[in-house]
């Protein structure tokens, strides 16, 4: 395994351990110019500016930088009997031409390959890795099983020595994108590879391309049931799959020269890798019946109590020999008379390589589709007063503290159009709002099924975190029991998207962190390449105009790619002198503060993964007494905090014997901030491609448009040994400010305290619950603290208890009006790690 992906010259010949890269320059003999076609570097730097941002809708300079990115177009017809066609009168769908548009895969996937972007996040061969303690842990597409064992496959042929292993990962969204001809629709095709890491795909950058448009055929109400209809769309689909990866199938058994991202050529050897996909198109890939299962010969009507026996292509052709057509349908939920298209290429089972897919089966299927459902109809069929309670639980929703990232339901979850972002949102505050109204079991069924899918959602899984991930799916496979006993699903719970989690711990093994391999990442994908196009175009003959614009982007970003390459886009092309007066820029006067500088190197170091800053400008912009601060936030004692604040810091070891009873006053003065700025290396979330995420932390005596205050809460640190919750401290932040004492900056929060309540989590919810802390004069409790000892906002929702929520309720009074609150473990990704 330690040859593979090993480095060679563009005539695969091996090249010995050390050998710098070949010469980088990409320019074609005879061109004098490094910036042909354009005239120089700005001239560049204007096109990429007015087509890729500001989307200017010609581009004519662009079109001659490639020309090898061009579109083809293959012709499809129904193919009937003579007797058939000679009789006339068919069936509309039967006389139309379907046209299926597509670009050179190979191309595009060596242009991935080759990116410079990707330098540094990319696996030349499979890897196993392994934490401090021994135990495996899968993270990146190249960490799991498959292509491990992809690659013993492969070098057991002498041929394949030193080959590089690239799995080509499609994917696809069947939708409509505002063109058609006739009867038909446009199915886009996205091509990855499964070298990149999941962080690189996943923040939309070049690592996914679009590889083209398939043709859906429809007809009308007649044929729509129409088993020959049905069959025909089948064959095109798959037919239209061979089309498309067919300049791979020679490279899928003999190795080809490749350079790759870090400038050495490599001899690649491709394969067809998993497939993306929601539940009706893995019915379409894999030829089954619709309600079963693409993966497993589990029975459809007993999905939930199956041992799942995995499908193969050899069991799908050995049955078809032996049984029926009706036969097929029933007992094995097979599709007579096809095969999927990997059964055309080397080494590749559709059934294997059906991807995971977080979104549809786990966010929008079962969440969205079902639980959320079922949760609505034991209200009504339990409650007489249904619908105010229905209400009650919108304003609940809609009475949750702000949040950084938190979407609002201002309404409730009472809309009608859902989006994937709609469904993620509402599962983060949802729990809280029903708890009071639902059986205990109930709540635990929908908590430990959360449970499952933010374990899921993680960059990285351990050996633990599959042993937690199946717990939850077991808790949620016993406490969901209540739907049936309580009549919601009497007959069982026989789902493919429910069961599909059963597959979950095998998949993850297979091809690492399924957040890698997620539909949202094609959805996303979908709106740069088609929607925003579109909205570029005239709206006639759209799908011409929207592949020219995506030839042009891609056009640009490989020469982009290409000159970073070279080294010609590495310096400012016009140097600006910095206004040191600029908002932007603002340094408080009378001390210089190089700590920014330090903090940057770290960050490029990686030596630190968390850190909070205060935001740039302070508000207003005049140094302030600590009494104005003060009496802005209605704690007139600040400058008593702020003294104990700096006794106790120059004081670090605690020596309460020397504590004053009354601290020394501090005569200064300093500047107020309205918030501050928490980073932290939390790449399961949405984040860039290094993995670290932003969030602001509040403390606003005007919020906005609410002109409302908000004050955030925050994690602080308290003992970074101690696991999840017990080693936080959680406060509310009412105040952020600076000043300088004797000579030394300090960055600082005036925050209000909350306590842990008991030793346990939530029963039910298996959330911690916190209190307001108060002192001994029947205050609450507050302190001055660094903002260093700051770690990540904090999500509280208020324990709602049996009262309702009043009509002109108002969520900036959330943190204020209530005597317990949830700490929100589902806020985030970061969050739910943080309390686990």
């Amino acid at each position: 395994m330690n040859c593979i992906g090993a480095h060679c010259d563009i005539n695969g010949h091996d090249l010995p351990d050390g050998a710098p890269p070949p010469s980088s320059n990409h320019s074609k003999p005879g061109d004098q110019n490094p910036w042909h076609p354009f005239s120089d570097r700005a001239q560049f730097e204007l096109a990429d500016f007015l087509f890729c941002r500001n989307e200017m809708p010609r581009a004519q300079k662009i079109d001659q930088i490639d020309d090898s990115k061009s579109w083809q177009s293959f012709s499809f017809s129904y193919a009937g009997n003579d007797l058939e066609l000679e009789n006339g009168n068919l069936a509309s769908w039967k006389q139309e031409t379907y046209q299926l548009v597509l670009r050179n895969a190979k191309s595009l996937i060596q242009e991935q390959l080759a990116c410079s972007e990707f330098k540094d996040y990319m696996d030349y061969c499979p890897r196993q890795i392994f934490d401090d303690d021994g135990n495996r842990v899968w993270s990146d597409f190249m960490s799991g099983n498959w292509a491990w064992e992809q690659c013993n496959i492969l070098s057991k042929d002498e041929e394949n020595h030193g080959a590089m292993f690239v799995p080509v990962i499609l994917g696809s969204d069947k939708t409509t994108v505002s063109v058609a001809t006739g009867n038909v629709e446009y199915w886009p095709l996205y091509l990855t590879t499964g070298n990149v890491y999941n962080s690189a795909r996943r923040s939309h950058g070049s690592a996914v391309s679009l590889l083209g448009f398939l043709a859906i055929p429809k007809t009308d109400q007649e044929f729509a049931n129409d088993q020959e209809f049905r069959n025909f769309r089948r064959q095109l689909f798959h037919a239209s799959l061979q089309v498309a990866l067919e300049p791979l199938h020679d490279t899928m058994t003999k190795p080809e020269v490749t350079l790759c991202a870090d400038g050495h050529y490599r001899r690649v050897i491709y394969g067809i890798g998993p497939y993306i996909a929601d539940y009706p198109e893995q019915v379409l890939l894999s030829c089954i019946v619709q309600g079963w299962c693409a993966k497993c010969l589990a029975d459809r009507k007993h999905l939930d109590e199956s041992v799942p026996i995995p499908r193969n292509h050899d069991h799908t052709k050995l049955v078809m020999q032996y049984l029926n057509s009706t036969e097929l349908w029933k007992k094995y939920g097979i599709v007579d008379g096809i095969l999927p298209f990997t059964a055309t290429f080397p080494r590749a089972n559709i059934h294997e390589l059906i991807a995971p897919d977080i979104l549809h089966q786990i966010i929008k299927g079962t969440f969205k589709d079902h639980l959320v459902k079922w949760v609505e109809i034991y209200i009504r069929e339990h409650y007489q007063n249904a619908d105010s309670i229905m209400a009650d639980i919108d304003r609940r929703i809609a009475a949750v503290p702000s949040f950084p990232g938190l979407r609002r339901f201002p309404q409730g979850r009472g809309f009608k159009q859902w989006t994937g972002n709609d469904s993620k949102a509402l599962m983060k505050v949802y729990l809280p709002a029903i708890a009071d109204y639902i059986p205990t079991q109930m709540v635990q069924a929908i908590a430990a099924f959360m449970e499952f899918c933010y374990i899921v959602r993680q960059y990285s899984l351990t050996e633990h975190d599959l042993k937690s991930l199946n717990s939850a799916l077991q808790r949620f496979e016993t406490h969901r029991s209540i739907f049936q006993t309580c009549g919601i699903r009497p007959s069982g719970i026989s789902i493919p998207r429910i069961h599909a989690l059963q597959h979950y711990e095998e998949l993850i093994q297979l091809f690492g962190a399924p957040n890698g391999l997620c539909s949202s990442i094609t959805e996303s994908k979908h709106i740069k390449a088609v929607k925003k196009p579109y909205r570029r175009s005239n709206r006639n003959n759209a799908l011409n105009q929207i592949l020219i614009t995506n030839q042009q982007l891609e056009n640009l970003i490989s020469y982009r790619n290409a000159h970073v390459a070279e080294g010609l886009l590495n310096t400012p092309l016009i140097s600006i002198e910095q206004d040191s007066q600029s908002s932007e820029d603002y340094e408080e006067p009378g001390y210089r503060d190089d700590s920014h500088i330090n903090e940057a190197n770290e960050v490029e170091e990686n030596d630190i993964d968390a850190w909070v800053e205060l935001a740039k400008v302070p508000n207003p912009r005049r140094l302030q007494t600590f009494e104005e601060m003060g009496y802005q936030v209605h704690c007139p004692k600040l400058s008593y905090l702020v003294a104990q604040f700096i006794y106790e810091t120059q004081h670090p070891n605690g020596d309460l014997d020397g504590i004053p009873d009354v601290y020394p006053p501090i005569i200064t003065r300093g500047y107020s901030y309205s918030s501050a700025v928490a980073t932290f290396f939390a790449p399961s979330e949405h984040c860039g491609i290094k993995g670290f995420h932003r969030q602001h932390i509040y403390a606003s005596l005007s919020w906005r448009d609410t002109k409302a205050a908000r004050f955030d809460c925050v994690f602080i640190s308290k003992d970074p040994d101690l696991p999840g919750i017990h080693g936080l401290y959680i406060a509310q932040v009412l105040l952020f400010f600076s000043f300088i004492h004797h000579s030394i900056k300090y960055s600082c929060a005036l925050v209000r305290w909350f306590n842990v309540i008991g030793n346990h989590p939530c029963p039910k919810t298996g959330m911690w619950m916190v209190e307001p802390e108060f002192d001994i004069d029947g205050e609450r409790l507050v302190s001055v603290i660094s903002i260093d000892s700051i770690l990540h906002p904090a999500h509280l929702i208020p324990v709602y208890g049996n009262n309702t929520i009043p009509r002109d309720f108002k969520y900036t009074d959330s943190l204020f009006a209530f005597s317990s609150y949830y700490v929100n473990r589902f806020s985030d990704y970061h969050a739910y790690q943080l309390l686990s």
